[in-house]
């Protein structure tokens, strides 16, 4: 018997620097508004830098760690629909 040549599977191009950008604020934004309101009652009598530190800590990893990879995986699905 013949064998069958594998279907090309299509692999979309990496995002542009443009739609990381969207990704990337699509992450940050809402998880710093979340942060703020749920914080503040701990951490606003703080001074402004100490109240971006707190919820830099907490909004950094959560959003490398698990919104980012999700927000990319799911924009290479919608780019493999293309």
């Amino acid at each position: 018997m013949y064998a069958t040549a594998p279907t090309p599977t299509r692999t979309p191009a990496p995002p542009t620097v443009h739609e990381r950008a969207v990704i990337t604020w699509g992450a940050i934004f809402p998880l710093v508004t979340l942060s703020q309101w749920a914080l503040s009652p701990l951490i606003g009598p703080w001074p402004p830098v100490l109240r971006a530190l707190a919820i830099t800590l907490v909004v950094v990893p959560i959003a490398v760690y698990v919104v980012v990879p999700r927000l990319s995986a799911a924009y290479l699905r919608l780019a493999r629909r293309r």
